[in-house]
């Protein structure tokens, strides 16, 4: 007990409450820069403490047991069958915790998983062997769409805005892949057919955030990266004429994202095997 408590004691050295709630029970977990990821943060701690607190609970009776009833003489102790008390209070109290945490569960999750009627930016991602696809999708089925397409050895670069609610709707051509941002505690199976899933984040911080797939998908798994870059509202108006621009003048030339990888990349894939092979 004195070596928790010391421990406790380190890490809450020189901050404060909440500092001290998060550097003794994160246990690693990425600071979240989403609405969504701060609540999904908030439910892993509360759940990390009321576990701690179980364990030094339990810890602490086994130890009184250990002591309190150990063995004295050679004298057999009074031989006891039941003690209904106990029993019902060991039943009643893990009933409690267990009803607690599925209850801020459940709260958490209905949160998340909300979506709005009118988002202010819909992005279609279509997760494809191996690598991704991000649709621009303004809502107008007579306009041609920013397509961004990752490449093997360049990543797909996502551009959203801070502080605006983004919706992603997921889709595959061929097996189920997921997309994870670990920045932003969240990810979401992305399946092939008439499944398509959805979900909406508001990310509170300008950046650049690592995405993957989450889900082994196939031989080049480990290929399939990406990147959210979360700009200001200015700037994100700005990429977007930008691409519709682009649009406009290239045309939208391969709607089908292998189509569009292998035109943009053509024999790169043997110079990436390659670098490999030195490496």
């Amino acid at each position: 007990m004195a070596a928790l408590a010391a421990a406790a004691l380190l890490l809450t050295a020189g901050c404060d409450a909440r500092e001290a709630y998060e550097n003794s029970f994160s246990l690693g977990f990425p600071d979240p820069v989403t609405e969504e990821g701060a609540n999904i943060y908030d439910l892993w701690l509360g759940s990390v403490a009321a576990a701690a607190a179980v364990g030094v609970f339990v810890l602490g009776l086994i130890l009184w047991a250990c002591v309190r009833y150990r063995k004295r003489s050679e004298e057999l102790p009074r031989q006891v069958r039941y003690n209904l008390p106990i029993e019902v209070l060991y039943t009643v109290v893990p009933l409690v915790v267990v009803s607690v945490l599925f209850y801020y569960t459940a709260v958490s999750q209905n949160f998340v998983n909300e979506e709005s009627d009118d988002p202010d930016v819909t992005i279609q991602v279509i997760g494809f062997q191996w690598n991704w696809q991000f649709v621009h999708d303004d809502g107008d089925a007579e306009t041609a769409d920013p397509r961004i397409t990752g490449i093997p050895g360049q990543p797909a670069e996502l551009v959203i805005p801070v502080d605006s609610k983004v919706r992603f709707e997921q889709t595959s051509n061929d097996v189920i892949h997921s997309f994870y941002v670990p920045k932003f505690l969240f990810k979401r199976d992305v399946i092939p057919g008439n499944q398509r899933n959805s979900f909406e984040i508001t990310v509170r911080e300008e950046g650049r955030y690592i995405g993957r797939c989450a889900e082994l998908c196939g031989e080049k798994h480990d290929r399939m990266n990406f990147y959210v870059n979360v700009v200001s509202q200015e700037e994100y108006d700005s990429y977007l004429a930008e691409q519709y621009e682009r649009v406009e003048q290239q045309g939208d030339f391969a709607s089908n994202p292998e189509e569009q990888a292998a035109s943009a990349n053509l024999g790169n894939e043997d110079e990436l095997m390659n670098e490999e092979g030195e490496e």
